[in-house]
């Protein structure tokens, strides 16, 4: 690869973490809205995720350091990810069924009425409907 503001090459290192329509389609079927900042179905209110400040889209940069195992050298690079940082956060740990039934119970099968309405969406949870299955 070639830096042309540098002139010079580098060997660029990519990977994969998930594609594009796997959060929108986990989004439909947990009915949890996948929009915005608090659009991660892992974390939920938890998310380091912010509004860009200019044009208010959010943005997970630098979000999934937290799931790397604590030893990872990724962890503690202070260049390649967000300037003179070392990741300590943990990521919280996956909900079970159980919670997740507690936490949709008050909402009914349907969304009978506007998603703004619902108490506390968009500040205090995602939820847009309880899941019938």
């Amino acid at each position: 690869m070639r830096d042309t503001a540098k002139d010079e090459t580098f060997t660029m290192r990519v990977a994969l973490m998930w594609i594009v329509n796997d959060l929108p389609a986990y989004g439909m079927a947990s009915e949890w809205s996948s929009s915005g900042v608090m659009g991660c179905p892992v974390c939920m209110k938890d998310t380091p995720a912010f509004y860009l400040q200019n044009d208010r889209k959010a943005c997970y940069f630098n979000c999934h350091r937290q799931f790397l195992p604590s030893d990872h050298p990724y962890r503690r690079n202070k260049k390649a990810f967000t300037k003179n940082r070392v990741e300590r956060k943990v990521a919280r740990p996956r909900l079970t069924g159980e919670h997740i039934h507690d936490s949709v119970e008050e909402f009914s099968s349907a969304v009978e009425v506007p998603l703004s309405l619902l108490n506390g969406f968009g500040i205090k949870h995602k939820w847009t409907k309880k899941n019938i299955f």
